[in-house]
């Protein structure tokens, strides 16, 4: 097959062009106009909330959500290490201090390592938990919904509870992934802890090339940071600031886009979803590598798809796989490198970090765009087999 096949691409098969037009047209392509309103209204129909506040990233969403908890240098915030690094930048933002979690077998942080963390190094004060290695406050807890799957909400918004904890969902992979039974059934992605946070970035299964949202379970706190992102304006026209703000409004040009692609959203989803139960198929009976299972009793969107190489406590030659893959046309990329070893985050604490480090050192992402055809997935998954088999 002489046809590239890329790891994840954006699908512009709808009204992208139209509406993008449309606000040229207008001559609204900056901060305001009336994509962002409607962006904004049908992301919040779409996710059966109140209200939902576009802003200018994913990582502009969790910073805000940050700011909102009132987080700061005398404070502790548990973040997961297996994941994309914009999910711990904003806590050192912030000037805190980062906690690193291990993450259970759905790559989403391990409910049972956040008990033991809560109940073993810290101690409850006045209704308020501090980490006894520094006696900072630990205020908050960052859970990323990796590749779209979903994290155990309900053990972690429990343990949250007894330890008055913040929750922030990094929902930024999972927009469309619900919960089907449990305490949270019907509930979406973000939607459940204090904050969620999504990003339309070019490779998520929307875009508006840049681009992300907000909720919050207390619509005055999502008033207030919908205020901090657009400068904290008091007085548009004479220019009064009661509050630090920041630059991160998204810009109509954007929501233009985000509104066509919204409306293709349960497509892409169905898609993802089709595709990768076609690679489950063609890899059923493949000894060397395993496609990563999402959550039962949860429907994910399946955004991207992990392939786990090898056995546990085996290192296998990632980079080798890589390479001949995109020999053979076909990108492919491994997991993050874990947090808590990049250079920035070494002097952090890392809380008894062992799946994450296995699964990191074992898994690749392969093909998952909208458009994959049903050639393309199975010459991905006969290559596959071809490589890793030797």
């Amino acid at each position: 097959m002489e046809k590239f096949i890329p790891l994840s691409v954006p699908n512009f098969e709808g009204n992208e062009e139209e509406y993008a037009a449309d606000a040229v047209k207008q001559g609204w392509v900056s901060t305001g106009g009336a994509y962002i309103t409607r962006l904004e209204e049908q992301l919040a129909q779409y996710l059966d909330v109140p209200a939902v506040a576009a802003c200018q990233s994913g990582t502009s969403a969790l910073h805000l959500s940050l700011v909102e908890c009132g987080v700061g240098p005398e404070d502790a915030v548990i973040v997961p290490t297996l994941t994309f690094i914009a999910a711990v930048g904003p806590v050192r933002y912030q000037f805190a201090e980062p906690v690193f979690m291990d993450c259970d077998d759905s790559l989403c942080m391990d409910p049972v390592k956040l008990r033991r963390f809560c109940e073993e190094e810290c101690v409850v004060e006045n209704e308020k938990l501090f980490w006894k290695k520094t006696n900072k406050h630990v205020k908050a807890v960052v859970v990323v919904h990796v590749f779209g799957n979903l994290a155990d909400m309900e053990a972690i918004m429990e343990i949250a509870e007894t330890y008055h904890l913040r929750v922030i969902e990094d929902a930024t992979e999972a927009l469309g992934s619900k919960y089907l039974t449990g305490k949270y059934a019907g509930k979406m992605a973000g939607t459940i802890g204090d904050f969620g946070a999504y990003s339309f970035n070019g490779n998520k299964i929307i875009t508006t090339g840049g681009g992300g949202a907000l909720t919050a379970s207390d619509p005055q706190e999502l008033q207030h940071m919908k205020y901090l992102s657009t400068q904290a304006k008091d007085d548009a026209l004479f220019y009064i600031h009661n509050e630090t703000g920041y630059n991160y409004r998204m810009t109509n040009l954007q929501a233009a886009l985000g509104v066509a692609q919204l409306e293709e959203l349960p497509e892409f989803i169905r898609r993802k979803q089709k595709n990768y139960k076609r690679y489950q198929e063609k890899l059923k009976d493949f000894s060397a590598a395993e496609l990563l299972p999402f959550r039962e009793h949860t429907e994910s969107n399946h955004w991207f798809y992990a392939l786990v190489i090898g056995s546990s406590g085996d290192e296998p030659d990632l980079h080798g796989v890589i390479q001949k893959l995109q020999d053979q046309g076909i990108q492919t990329r491994p997991v993050w490198g874990l947090i808590h070893e990049q250079k920035p985050y070494r002097d952090c604490s890392a809380y008894r970090i062992e799946r994450a480090k296995d699964y990191s050192s074992r898994i690749i992402n392969i093909p998952c765009s909208t458009q994959l055809t049903v050639e393309e997935l199975d010459y991905v998954a006969e290559k596959l087999q071809e490589i890793l088999l030797g």
